[in-house]
């Protein structure tokens, strides 16, 4: 008897569903502590502790921007690559995030997205392989957004609660089709790597290549 309830209760109906008209509702709406995410905040950028621990073994990465789709990705490199800077601390007992200072970069980004200097924008992201690599792919037109307004008395209140892009006020997410599309990433296709420097580098290079950017070339594969 018992295992009839069982085996009623495992019954699965097989049926063919039309996803057209479904919209697979976005990550930003939900919890997301566990989840790669890349902050801009008062010229720094930065990573979360989620993807440290995605990549333990990494500690030095590229950034690549495509500024025609509008993405972000942070692919794992060597030290010794063009354009390398370490994403974590150097302790090996406890590794952390790091916030890099970009003043460039930033600026660069919040132009390209006509964004607000004095907000803070955090994107989630997912970690994907492409082309025989791993890197984590961030959309820079899905925000979550922490306004800063000045008070009366000249003090600045930051917001903890993240406001969205306006025209997700009357959606769920985007479309079934459009979101498998949404990773297919050809890393090589429209990206640029940007140099991002932190301090103790800066001293050892001119200020004049200090931002400067790169065509894109092959890293060794991240397996």
């Amino acid at each position: 008897m018992a295992s009839e309830n069982k085996k009623k209760e495992m019954e699965i109906i097989d049926e063919n569903v039309n996803l057209d008209g479904y919209e697979v509702v976005r990550g930003e709406f939900f919890a997301h502590l566990y989840e790669p995410s890349f902050t801009f905040n008062n010229n720094k950028i930065s990573v979360n502790m989620a993807c440290i621990r995605k990549l333990p073994e990494t500690e030095y990465v590229q950034i690549l921007v495509n500024p025609t789709e509008k993405k972000l990705a942070v692919r794992p490199c060597l030290e010794s690559d063009k354009d390398s800077f370490r994403w974590c601390s150097a302790s090996t007992k406890k590794r952390a995030p790091k916030q890099v200072t970009c003043r460039v970069f930033f600026a660069k980004i919040i132009s390209l997205m006509d964004w607000n200097m004095s907000y803070r924008y955090k994107l989630i992201g997912k970690l994907i392989r492409s082309s025989g690599e791993l890197l984590f792919i961030f959309d820079l037109k899905t925000p979550e957004i922490f306004v800063r307004t000045v008070k009366d008395d000249g003090t600045v209140k930051s917001s903890r609660t993240p406001t969205y892009p306006a025209e997700w006020e009357h959606q769920f997410g985007v479309p079934v089709a459009e979101h498998q599309e949404a990773l297919q990433v050809n890393i090589f296709d429209g990206y640029t790597v940007f140099s991002i420097q932190d301090n103790k580098r800066k001293s050892k290079r001119k200020e004049a290549t200090e931002h400067e950017q790169t065509d894109i070339l092959p890293a060794e594969p991240v397996y």
